[in-house]
């Protein structure tokens, strides 16, 4: 039995904070062609997650939110925000499941956010084919500040019109 625990977690934010992509995963599944891949991810705020979808091959993900909070993204195919979230345990929403096909992003709202991941296997990295064609591709600093500034804008304006 592998046990989901403060240590765990705390091990594996610790790990995230000094990666170069502020972000880690412990997997759950033994290899990456198992049937079901399960796994805490880690995440910084600043950590950079491309919109994408999941259609090469098609798969839905779940995510549950362990500890801290991260907004949740789906786009048009146009790159226009279709729906926002904030995907927060201690304001009682826990988690999110994105069907294939959709384009999603997740913005990390606080340092120290552990998520619990299920999506089919195989493990298959995410193919050009899957990314969208509107999010800056790795590399791109200033593209990546401006589209994690875009979504911070996004969410701002959402709090700011739900407080109307």
């Amino acid at each position: 039995m592998k046990l989901i625990d403060a240590e765990l977690l705390n091990r594996t934010s610790a790990q995230a904070r000094t990666d170069d992509r502020l972000r880690k995963n412990y997997n759950f599944h033994e290899r990456p062609d198992d049937p079901v891949n399960r796994l805490l991810n880690a995440l910084e705020p600043g950590s950079y997650l491309p919109a994408h979808r999941h259609l090469n091959p098609a798969k839905d993900e779940a995510i549950v939110v362990l500890r801290g909070s991260v907004a949740s993204f789906i786009f048009n195919d146009r790159g226009e925000i279709a729906e926002c979230a904030v995907i927060d345990p201690q304001q009682g929403v826990y988690g999110f499941d994105i069907p294939a096909g959709e384009w999603h992003s997740l913005l990390v709202l606080e340092s120290g956010t552990v998520v619990y991941e299920v999506k089919p296997g195989p493990y298959v990295p995410l193919q050009e084919s899957d990314l969208a064609p509107w999010t800056p591709r790795t590399g791109d600093a200033g593209g990546i500040d401006r589209y994690l500034k875009r979504l911070q804008d996004e969410l701002s304006n959402r709090n700011k019109q739900s407080k109307i």
